[in-house]
């Protein structure tokens, strides 16, 4: 038996299965609903956590084992995340066609001040730059002080190519003279069909893909251990998978919010050690 004629016949399950998946979803008046109750917990527990001195940082609110197995991570450099999952009563919230991916990822950057750190991820007309290809395109709209109303575009790449254009506010709140906090809300979501093309277009917020359908992101910065901490807690509303095919295209839905923080905290560490180094040089050459 030909063995290429499966495999021929998988690829073509496969492209037909995430047709599907690309073209057939609507985002409903109940699950934005449920997003937004979702949401509001979130947020809820969000503040408890950095009211509190010591619960600031969520990476080491586990036991003894796991703070010191995220401090491990972190100071070789890496990025430690973990899902999160928020309930009501001890109950999951139900998303009705939805799916909400929620996710915080934390660094840590030797040198870099709280100062540093925040007028970076401020610098939101560069964050192109800083978070390529996840957001082919950065504008600031209108700034008032702290607050800022942004225009992000995302690409995301995962066997299908998605380009989203999203409107979102940014609030910057100091917290202390070592710590501060952020939320980047969208308020707007349309995915791009044609993106890069002269037939470039949006789809009506609420059509298309649905990978990305809402995303909300809460940074969290504190200088401490001759460095600054940066947590960001990532929450995504996209579609839900298709019944039968939670095999197929589950991993292709549900890795795609994962993968785009953890590509946005490596290079937000690495943008801040470039800021630190240009900065000690540029002082170094400085005439005293």
């Amino acid at each position: 038996m030909n063995t290429a004629v499966p495999r021929v016949l998988a690829a073509f399950a496969i492209a037909a299965a995430i047709g599907v998946v690309v073209s057939a979803a609507e985002l409903k008046s109940p699950t934005t609903a449920a997003f937004e109750r979702y949401q509001h917990l979130a947020e809820a527990t969000i503040e408890q956590e950095v009211s509190s001195p010591d619960q600031f940082l969520h990476v080491f609110s586990g036991d003894e084992a796991q703070r010191e197995r995220a401090e491990r991570v972190l100071r070789q450099g890496n990025v430690n995340i973990e899902r999160v999952r928020i309930t009501e009563n001890g109950k999951r919230i139900d998303i009705p066609d939805g799916m909400i991916h929620h996710w915080i990822a934390s660094i840590f950057v030797p040198g870099v001040t709280l100062q540093t750190a925040v007028a970076v991820l401020q610098d939101f007309d560069q964050h192109a730059a800083l978070f390529k290809p996840n957001i082919a395109q950065s504008k600031i709209l209108e700034q008032d002080g702290d607050r800022f109303r942004l225009a992000l575009r995302f690409y995301m790449k995962k066997i299908v190519s998605v380009t989203v254009d999203t409107e979102s506010v940014a609030e910057f709140t100091p917290r202390g003279p070592d710590r501060e906090t952020s939320a980047i809300r969208s308020v707007r979501v349309n995915e791009v069909e044609f993106a890069g093309t002269p037939q470039e277009r949006e789809k009506p917020e609420g059509r298309g893909g649905g990978y990305m359908w809402r995303m909300n992101t809460y940074w969290r910065f504190l200088e401490r251990d001759g460095g600054t901490y940066v947590e960001c807690e990532a929450l995504t509303l996209s579609r839900n998978i298709p019944t039968g095919l939670g095999w197929l295209i589950g991993p292709l839905v549900t890795s795609i919010p994962r993968d785009m923080l953890n590509s946005a905290m490596q290079a937000t560490r690495r943008s801040l050690l470039a800021k630190n180094a240009s900065t000690e040089a540029a002082t170094a050459a400085t005439p005293r």
